[in-house]
């Protein structure tokens, strides 16, 4: 008996172990690869951007060269450029993926959709919303290549995604903003179709396992909730471009309000979120991009920042994904997508028993257009006289869904 317990213990153990990053010999904390190998203008989706056509999504993938280790973690970034400026390649996002990628993460410095007109709370929100879906369909983009062919050589529990100024913006918002209730009604979501987005690799997960922002803000405070992925900030006191605590982009009254770093650590802090916040006393907006003595100095401590949080991540397995996947559990089903019949049904999550709740559809304009309960765990739902196009599945207490009628 003996004996059968200390092999069940061992296979634990393995199990553990397979589970985790392997951080020994300085991986990930030194720069043991001194080249990085840079594969430019990979596709990995595409969206109707703001000028009513298709974009094609791209990225630029840095990876150690030479590495051997068969599951890396993955760092995805977003550039800066209030989301009407910008590219993947600019100077300060090449630095810090070859830098990540030289300690033995594979980095992706992605594009996104951007502009928006009229400058207004409603259309800066609605950009914001169009650049976190594209985050989103990157991240799923590699859990898809994960799960099939391998290409990339990513562990699907250790992907981490932030970005600087508006790319830190969609950082956050992949982490926080999970629920389409938290979307200010005024950028009406369902002009733009669900949180997740149409951008690409449909099927697959978008959770992270932390978020890395540095300049950026959140729309509320109250995103941030007890269950919810590590946070890494680095922000600048003296930023009048995004407000380091609570004020509005570049100070300017069409910008909504938004709360920045100084006042989402304490926020964290009270919710239990495990968080670190380096304060660049004096600094102004982004002072680490650039190529002067003063922005290489304040590069190196944000980059010292990201590796010092990332790293100890790396040896909790499943730990931070824990509330995300009870989440996705939690939602219903709907399908067909897209429903071409006369009805469309509901299946109820795995999460916890069934019980009847109030739902609604809502159309493209935010409108109710239809009030009914939910009364059993898989039931139809008659289409009735609604129209073709997009609506939203709003349930009592649970994620809201798209449905999709033809």
């Amino acid at each position: 008996m003996k004996h059968l317990l200390l092999t069940v213990l061992g296979l634990l153990l393995l199990q553990t172990a397979w589970a985790q990053i392997d951080t020994t010999g300085g991986r990930y904390r030194r720069p043991l690869f001194a080249q990085v190998t840079v594969t430019r203008g990979v596709a990995f989706g595409s969206a109707t951007n703001i000028a009513g056509t298709t974009q094609n999504l791209l990225l630029d993938l840095y990876e150690p060269t030479g590495d051997t280790v068969r599951r890396r973690p993955l760092v995805i970034m977003a550039h800066e450029g209030a989301f009407a400026t910008g590219n993947r390649d600019d100077q300060f996002m090449t630095a810090i993926c070859t830098r990540l990628a030289q300690l033995g993460y594979v980095t992706a410095s992605i594009d996104y959709r951007l502009g928006f007109f009229p400058f207004d709370s409603a259309n800066i929100g609605r950009a914001s919303i169009r650049a976190s879906q594209d985050m989103r369909a990157a991240v799923r983009f590699f859990r898809r290549d994960a799960a099939t062919a391998r290409q990339y050589r990513i562990h699907p529990s250790y992907v981490f995604a932030g970005g600087s100024s508006a790319g830190a913006f969609m950082a956050l918002q992949l982490g926080y903003l999970d629920k389409p209730a938290e979307v200010p009604a005024y950028v009406d979501l369902a002009q733009l179709g669900t949180l997740e987005g149409t951008s690409g690799n449909p099927g697959y997960s978008s959770q992270i396992a932390a978020v890395i922002n540095l300049c950026g803000a959140v729309g509320s405070l109250a995103w941030l909730e007890p269950g919810n992925v590590p946070l890494c900030s680095v922000h600048g006191t003296a930023d009048a471009t995004v407000p380091y605590n609570i004020g509005r982009a570049f100070g300017q009254s069409f910008s909504p309000r938004i709360y920045g770093s100084g006042v989402l650590k304490p926020r964290a802090d009270a919710v239990g979120i495990s968080n670190v916040l380096r304060t660049l006393r004096g600094a102004p907006h982004v002072p680490y991009n650039g190529t002067s003595a003063a922005a290489t100095a304040y590069a190196d401590t944000t980059f010292q920042t990201v590796r010092d949080f990332l790293r100890p991540l790396l040896r909790q397995p499943g730990t931070v994904l824990r509330a995300a996947s009870r989440r996705l559990s939690e939602a219903p089903q709907v399908f067909p997508v897209p429903a071409d019949g006369d009805v469309f049904y509901l299946q109820a999550g795995t999460a916890a028993p069934f019980r009847p709740r109030a739902a609604e559809l809502l159309d493209a304009t935010g409108r109710v257009v239809r009030r009914f309960t939910w009364d059993q765990p898989r039931m139809a739902v008659p289409r009735g006289a609604l129209r073709p196009g997009t609506y939203l599945l709003r349930t009592d207490g649970l994620p809201a869904q798209r449905v999709l009628f033809q």
